[in-house]
């Protein structure tokens, strides 16, 4: 089975993503071309780096190429943001990113990208996806030349997917004027595709786990989530004003204050959204997923501006965002888009947007966490993520639909069904939903305090019983 899934087909090395079935689904974007509008089709492909991604990468170069799509491919390591800003830069008609992101290093994975710099909208993933059983049962033979066959017909072209983001970054950015702020940076790229690009615009930085390495070294898998932070939090104590971190595709950010206290995604979103606001004096819509911070809402509704909540998934943020009128959107897992970018999460953007708020506004990352508490109270989060038989997995979701009434001792008040079961109490929520990526469930909760958000969490994981 291959299946897309939040974001994009993933799979494990070997099993399931194999170089067949990366020309199968390579063979199925050809044809959704084909299907969409007519020639000539042109596409972008960019690859991290994991094991074997330059290889898939351009297998599925080779398959566009044999189908008649000029294909520009990265002629090296290239973040997920790179690829999405060079689908829009180059005009392309669609985007492929070799990634699994933040999956451990026995996964590898195939994202699809919209010709305006961002996720492919469900629609486009569903049709892609509808190609596949029929190719799969025909068990084509793909017949493809060498590389350089297509290199020198001009079919494919190597293309430096970073050096076109670093000249767009210059252009959004100030970078004179952080290197004269006196910020001290510290970067851990958590050896994905973030690797060798924060250091070319800011190269007096301090970087960690910035080496080639496809299998991650000691960090069981490139998230940027507080668990894998560690040595990042205690280096950005030692003398540091911020420390960021990036995914294993750089399109979701991790950030550190300098206590060496993490400094989760909800609080980043947060602090993004009142800089845009409040001192960028920008407006727009809200989007945000299901599973994001109740501190948006709270936003929203106080400055009167409308929102919109999503299932989980950038994608839909994605598309609502690059319609226009949106200022900002996002999710719990660290990746959001703003109306100053491309449609696209971006790790790398967003933590020097937040360190161009830090040195604007004379305030230390943990001032501009304290700012949000003052205004709107505290706000506890935790997601813990259970891998689960298929069995397993019905069970607790068929529990949770029963609509219990209590959590605990807190009271459900509602019950929202967007994705997954989120049961809402007086002062805090509960999110029960199977990953769309991995075989697990995941259980969100978040209140004012850490024992209320343990009583969620112990009452969610009961639940499997």
């Amino acid at each position: 089975m291959i299946k897309f899934g939040t974001d994009g087909w993933r799979g494990l090395i070997a099993r399931d993503f194999t170089f067949e079935n990366i020309r199968y689904v390579a063979l199925a974007t050809c044809n959704y071309l084909n299907k969409s509008s007519d020639p000539p089709f042109s596409a972008v492909i960019g690859y991290d780096t994991r094991f074997l991604s330059a290889q898939f990468a351009e297998e599925v170069a080779k398959v566009f190429a044999e189908n008649g799509v000029k294909t520009y491919l990265a002629n090296s390591v290239a973040s997920t943001p790179q690829t999405s800003y060079n689908c829009k830069y180059l005009n392309a008609s669609i985007g492929i990113m070799i990634t699994a992101s933040h999956n451990p290093p026995e996964y590898n994975g195939y994202k699809l990208k919209a010709n305006f710099g961002g996720p492919a909208s469900p629609e486009i993933v569903s049709r892609v996806e509808k190609e596949i059983p029929d190719i799969i049962a025909a068990k084509p033979e793909i017949k493809l030349q060498s590389l350089e066959y297509y290199i020198n017909n001009g079919s494919i072209v190597l293309t430096d997917f970073k050096e076109n983001y670093l000249n767009y970054l210059q252009e959004k950015f100030d970078f004179q004027k952080i290197r004269k702020s006196g910020i001290k940076i510290i970067f851990d790229p958590m050896y994905g595709a973030g690797i060798n690009t924060l250091g070319y615009v800011l190269p007096y930085i301090k970087e960690i786990h910035c080496d080639y390495n496809p299998s991650f070294g000691d960090i069981d898998h490139p998230e940027p989530i507080e668990s894998m932070l560690g040595e990042l939090k205690g280096k950005t104590s030692t003398g540091f004003d911020i420390g960021l971190a990036s995914d294993g595709d750089a399109d979701r950010l991790g950030t550190v204050d300098e206590l060496g206290n993490f400094v989760d995604a909800h609080k980043i979103y947060m602090i993004i959204l009142n800089y845009l606001y409040k001192f960028k004096n920008l407006r727009g819509k809200i989007v945000k997923t299901v599973s994001l911070t109740s501190m948006v809402d709270k936003f929203a509704k106080k400055y009167n501006i409308e929102l919109i909540e999503t299932p989980v998934g950038f994608k839909y943020a994605a598309e609502l965002i690059a319609k226009g009128g949106v200022l900002i959107g996002g999710e719990e897992s660290g990746g959001l888009g703003t109306i100053l970018h491309i449609p696209e999460r971006d790790g790398i953007f967003n933590g020097l947007l937040i360190i161009e708020e830090m040195i604007e506004r004379k305030m230390k990352l943990s001032e501009l966490v304290s700012e949000l508490e003052n205004e709107f109270g505290k706000h506890i989060f935790k997601r813990i993520d259970i891998y689960m038989t298929e069995e397993e997995k019905s069970r607790t979701l068929s529990v949770a639909s029963n609509s219990p009434s209590m959590l605990g001792s807190q009271k459900v008040r509602e019950l929202n069904n967007r994705d997954g079961f989120k049961f809402i109490t007086e002062s805090g929520w509960l999110l029960i939903r199977a990953s769309g990526t991995e075989p697990l469930v995941r259980f969100y909760a978040e209140s004012d305090t850490e024992q209320k958000v343990e009583e969620l969490l112990n009452a969610g994981l009961n639940f499997r019983k």
